[in-house]
């Protein structure tokens, strides 16, 4: 009998620390690229668009072309890819999500590396291998593939605005419940469990949440919350889907997107999701209302004035978004035990209107 090896993509390149986004031309040189192209977010270029042309250059590599990510309809993003110069041998993104999942999904296309150097950590896109882009006017995750590399500037990082952080962390800790739906389903006879995925999600979670910080801008918590989200990226490649940091919570954040005129971040609702599912799941409330709370996570939600309606609405809408999975938001008691939740709870109550 024949025994298949289970095989997954890793980063070739990654660089975490203070001062990268100087170093770049360097740290691409030892994997002997010599010609790439870039795509930038809007204002990305800028902002390090010299810092990033001038170590290329440094390091002898060839920029073939620039492009700026406007706008990541499917459609647009297909035709830009096939624009990208043949003799072109690696792809480098850098911004934000829209920046980094046009360049993933570009170098899928092209079947070119792709390097991610994200300018914020909002959420675990930038090492995952999926690519999130507008299909007929929603937002899908379309398959892609692992970064090839993945360079983060530290620095670059803590000079993003706050609310990028708190939805990193939104969308990292959502791995306790994310896992805790994954175990349901596999309780209830959907799926199999990669335990070796489940592994490498709760120590991403779990390393994190111990991290002991003064501000959420210390180097070393951001250097957690960076590692962290990339090993989430790699817990994804090995389930094959985004089960191992993906559960109610995100369905519920979906949902959001789905009706509101002016979401708010992706790991914001994710995180918010999280809390209310902890409670739902009745694991780790405790431990997420800890984090969420001393990271200041609750204390700049309640700016948002974010509606409870809208969430109790999304829980209802929550099992429609993916009816293939079976968390624990498709049970309808347990749908009945979220809304009241969002009544009753007093820190809701403090932050939702």
């Amino acid at each position: 009998m024949k025994i298949s090896t289970h095989r997954i993509a890793i980063p070739s390149i990654l660089e975490v620390g203070k001062g990268n986004i100087n170093n770049i031309g360097n740290l691409i040189k030892k994997s002997k690229f010599q010609k790439v192209s870039i795509c930038y977010g809007e204002g990305i270029e800028d902002l390090f668009g010299e810092s990033i042309r001038n170590s290329l250059e440094e390091a002898n590599i060839e920029i073939a072309n620039i492009e700026t990510i406007t706008d990541i309809n499917f459609e647009k993003i297909s035709i830009e890819a096939v624009k990208i110069p043949n003799d072109v041998e690696l792809l480098i993104g850098v911004g934000g999500g829209k920046a980094i999942d046009a360049g993933k999904y570009m170098s899928f296309i092209k079947k070119l590396p792709f390097i991610s150097i994200p300018t914020s950590t909002s959420n675990d896109g930038f090492s995952s291998p999926g690519a999130s882009l507008l299909v007929g006017g929603k937002r899908m995750s379309l398959s892609a593939k692992t970064p090839y590399g993945i360079i983060v500037d530290i620095d670059v990082i803590k000079g993003a605005p706050e609310k990028f952080i708190f939805s990193g962390i939104g969308d990292l800790v959502s791995n306790i419940t994310a896992l805790y739906d994954w175990k349901f389903e596999e309780e209830n006879g959907r799926v199999i469990v990669d335990d070796f995925a489940t592994m490498i999600s709760k120590k991403a979670v779990n390393s994190f949440v111990r991290t002991e910080f003064k501000t959420i801008k210390d180097d070393l918590f951001l250097k957690e919350l960076v590692d962290s989200l990339t090993l989430n990226g790699i817990s994804m490649e090995i389930a094959g889907d985004s089960s191992p940091a993906s559960g109610a919570e995100h369905l519920i954040s979906h949902a959001l997107d789905k009706f509101l005129e002016t979401p708010q971040l992706h790991g914001i609702q994710v995180g918010m999701a999280t809390y209310i599912m902890s409670k739902v799941q009745d694991h780790r409330f405790k431990r997420i209302s800890k984090i969420l709370t001393e990271t200041g996570f609750f204390n700049y939600v309640k700016t948002l004035k974010m509606s409870k309606e809208d969430f109790k609405k999304a829980i209802d809408i929550a099992p429609s978004i993916k009816p293939n999975r079976y968390t624990y938001i498709h049970v309808e008691e347990n749908r009945i035990i979220a809304k009241r939740f969002i009544d009753e709870d007093e820190t809701l109550n403090s932050i939702l209107i």
